[in-house]
């Protein structure tokens, strides 16, 4: 028997029970181990982060979904239980589910949805973008969104693929909210805002028991799911930094999933035969941002000695090893239009004569970086080999939501971190690593290539909204084959690897699904035997 640490189990709980004798976690109730530290608000209209979109995902329902069990599948009818094209392209009506409620008792209307898609527009965060793709503005959505009885009508400022705007609906930040519930809670012009940062008003299989930031999440089931009760009636994700200390706990059976663990602990794990290792591909790409304020970061021929600079096989098959592969383009493997060709190779000599022939033999740049062993990892790695060609790169460690705040300010020379797929279109990675239209500071885009002050040429400014829109599948694959060509040959923001999720799991934990390459943990079909 394996023993029971309730205390640890219920860490940031509001729960209190006597305490157990030696035993497994309950078999109503799913602990998971994770780095979590990243969560800056709960908001769907805010949550932009990886930890964040994975609590999200639960608390709440979008118009369509994926089949967290069949992900290749695609998008299916979720809130909305069809839909339908008119005006040329340009008119999307989705039929709402009837009888379907939110966890406070609510009806779930297409008022509801309507109203979700206009606060998110309007109060302008981070994930705004994906919605204002369709033209919708904070001073046009109340006439460009809008519902009749159990009809939303969405009309867009022109035609675009229809997988493309339902892709779009299956995010986060297209979230059906509780309007009644939020409205009682508004402060001011924040439309719920500060109040929904943490707290939940959902419809999902699980509702928000608490929140404690760096510390732990607890969900508790929603009885009254409209797709069934989920099986495990309490979920707790704590906040673990150390893959040591995530190993320990699934060892001792304080944990039933650990998510971050190392090569060397997935190794170690390996031979026991109570835990089992769950691999799973996912769209995350770990890349390099390199600011294009930077004076050094500045000059071209910098960016393509970086390139140079980074020992991809040796990361790769070392402290990588079986949860990353190389991958130098921006749209993940299994993403229609992903290109598989990897140009750049660890070459010291051939970066120095770029360096020197450009009259470069010294000079510093900082990075900060979020103090996950694997990133930070990388930056040692590049620290010493930008010093063998008389570069000196200085390393801050920092929480993930202090790097992720100075990133979106511009104000990090070196970004070393991942970039997750908001939606399963090309057009998820494209519009963030290849699109800019407005480079100036006070724009305050929420693009990759924004936040690392790179001005995208404006032939592939356009090339990369021209996908959207090509209705001839081969052609489509062929433009985004052409962008990232392209973009590998210019651009300071250079893809890596492509993450491989390997999660230590308890052997009776059964149908765990991190979310694949386009979605976020799923808990509603996990069962325990």
């Amino acid at each position: 028997m394996k023993q029971f640490s309730l205390r640890a189990i219920l860490l940031a709980t509001a729960v209190s029970l006597a305490p157990a004798a030696f035993a497994e976690t309950p078999l109503d109730t799913l602990v998971v181990a994770a780095q979590i530290d990243d969560i800056i608000s709960l908001d769907p209209a805010q949550s932009f982060e990886f930890s964040g979109n994975d609590v999200d995902n639960n608390l709440y329902d979008r118009l369509v979904d994926f089949d967290p069990m069949d992900m290749a599948a695609g998008f299916k009818p979720s809130l909305a239980q069809s839909w339908e094209v008119t005006d040329e392209g340009k008119t999307l009506t989705l039929t709402m589910r009837d009888d379907v409620k939110f966890q406070s008792g609510n009806p779930v209307r297409a008022e509801d949805a309507a109203w979700s898609l206009q606060r998110a527009v309007k109060l302008n965060k981070s994930p705004a973008f994906i919605l204002n793709q369709f033209g919708f503005t904070p001073e046009n959505v109340d006439q460009q969104v809008t519902f009749d009885g159990n009809k939303l009508i969405l009309k867009l400022d022109q035609p675009y693929a229809q997988s493309f705007v339902l892709n779009c609906l299956a995010s986060n930040v297209a979230s059906v909210v509780d309007k009644e519930t939020v409205m009682a809670h508004v402060e001011g012009e924040d439309f719920g805002n500060t109040w929904l940062s943490t707290n939940a008003a959902g419809s999902g299989p699980y509702a928000l028991q608490a929140w404690r930031p760096n510390e732990a999440v607890q969900l508790t089931a929603f009885d009254g799911y409209w797709q069934g009760a989920p099986s495990m009636k309490r979920v707790i994700v704590r906040h673990v930094q150390e893959s040591s200390a995530q190993r320990l706990l699934l060892e001792q059976g304080d944990v039933d999933v650990a998510r971050n663990l190392t090569p060397t602990d997935v190794d170690g794990i390996s031979g026991d035969e109570d835990l089992v290792i769950g691999t799973e591909p996912r769209g995350r790409i770990l890349y390099m941002g390199l600011s294009q304020k930077d004076p050094l970061l500045s000059k071209p021929e910098v960016v393509e000695a970086i390139k140079y600079l980074v020992d991809y096989k040796g990361i790769e098959g070392s402290f990588l090893k079986g949860q990353f592969k190389i991958h130098q383009n921006f749209l993940p493997e299994g993403y229609l239009g992903a290109s598989d060709e990897n140009p750049w190779t660890y070459d010291i000599a051939k970066a120095k004569k770029i360096l020197t022939d450009a009259g470069i033999t010294s000079g510093t740049v900082k990075t900060a970086v979020r103090d996950i062993q694997e990133y930070v990892n990388v930056a040692q790695t590049l620290q010493a080999s930008m010093a063998e060609v008389g570069l000196t790169l200085e390393i801050q460690q920092m929480t993930g939501a202090q790097v992720l705040d100075a990133y979106r300010a511009r104000s990090v020379p070196i970004f070393i971190g991942e970039w997750g797929p908001d939606y399963a279109d090309p057009n998820t990675n494209a519009s963030t690593f290849a699109y800019n239209p407005n480079n100036a500071d006070d724009a305050k885009l929420s693009y990759l290539a924004w936040r690392n002050s790179f001005a995208v040429p404006d032939d592939m400014n356009k090339a990369t909204i021209a996908a959207t829109i090509e209705g001839d599948t081969e052609k489509r694959v062929q433009m985004y084959l052409d962008i990232q060509k392209e973009y590998r040959e210019i651009a300071p923001i250079i893809p890596l690897f492509q993450r491989i999720e390997q999660a230590g799991i308890q052997k009776n934990v059964k149908n765990w699904n991190a979310g694949g390459a386009v979605s976020s943990v799923f808990y509603r079909q996990v069962t325990k035997e």
